[in-house]
């Protein structure tokens, strides 16, 4: 169990820009404040190099940077412990570095033809290429951090447990 799922550090800001100019409603960046600025905060790459290291942010341990990538592009999921039981974990904020997805350089690289793109498929390929893998997985410089969840979930863009056939998928940017 080498891979580290983190918690959100304290020193992490989310700002909402739509709070400050209603054009920016909608839009967030995330970053911390050094000398009263807000700066951004530590990519993918810098995070798993060790930039939150010895900060005691450990909410579990992995054991494939694989499964911890795709849980950070699913932003909830469930962790099976080792010695028995399961561990819920959900969205609790992102380091405010753009999304981006794996799956468009691989098809762009030819490693997956365009037509046969899928979770399945780019899990596969990070699996077949582990050299490869981890600056693949670093071009999406985004990093989400957890938190454990309790009772029903995952839980929503408003906070409350998704339902099977009654929940919907919202993309802020469009739907504030």
């Amino acid at each position: 169990y080498r891979f580290p799922l983190f918690r959100r550090p304290p020193d992490l800001v989310s700002v909402d820009l739509g709070k400050f100019r209603n054009a920016m409603k909608g839009e967030r960046v995330a970053g911390s404040v050094v000398d009263g600025r807000l700066v951004p905060y530590a990519d993918r790459n810098a995070i798993t190099q060790g930039a939150l290291d010895r900060r005691g942010l450990e909410l579990l341990w992995v054991d494939s940077a694989v499964d911890a990538f795709f849980l950070h592009i699913q932003g909830s999921g469930r962790v099976s412990m080792s010695g028995g039981g399961v561990v819920r974990v959900g969205y609790d904020g992102g380091n405010g570095q753009p999304y981006r997805a794996i799956g468009r350089d691989l098809v762009k690289s030819g490693a997956i033809p365009a037509d046969r793109i899928s979770m399945q498929t780019i899990r596969a390929w990070l699996a077949a290429h582990p050299g490869q893998a981890q600056a693949m997985m670093g071009r999406n410089r985004s990093y989400i951090f957890f938190r454990t969840l309790q009772g029903d979930g995952p839980i929503g863009a408003q906070g409350v447990a998704l339902v099977p056939g009654r929940s919907l998928a919202v993309d802020r940017r469009f739907i504030p």
